[in-house]
């Protein structure tokens, strides 16, 4: 399965000012989808974030290895990129092996 697009939103479609929960945050928002789809933070192949400013990496990793803690951690490319819109700082684009695919 492919998550593209995983945004730190919450479905009230707002944003926290921090880029530390916006990670935390953005990763809640993969796992939710991988867990609709039959999946969790464990079926994870692969992650390609994509960040604002990579001057900001150290408070980015810090929270994305917090967050996943608890499972094997899987490649990741990390890339900065320009004009988010809004306040987001982060987006996080992933590949997870699930069995099936929930209705």
């Amino acid at each position: 399965m492919w998550a593209c697009g995983q945004v730190p939103t919450t479905r009230e479609g707002e944003t926290p000012p921090s880029l530390g929960d916006q990670v935390r945050l953005a990763l809640d928002n993969l796992e939710l989808t991988l867990r609709n789809a039959g999946g969790g933070l464990n079926t994870l192949l692969k992650i390609t974030v994509f960040i604002a400013d990579l001057d900001d990496f150290d408070e980015y990793n810090t929270a994305y290895l917090s967050r996943l803690s608890k499972v094997r951690l899987p490649p990741r490319t990390t890339v900065q990129v320009a004009r988010f819109r809004g306040s987001k700082l982060i987006e996080i684009d992933a590949v997870a092996a699930v069995s099936a695919i929930a209705d």
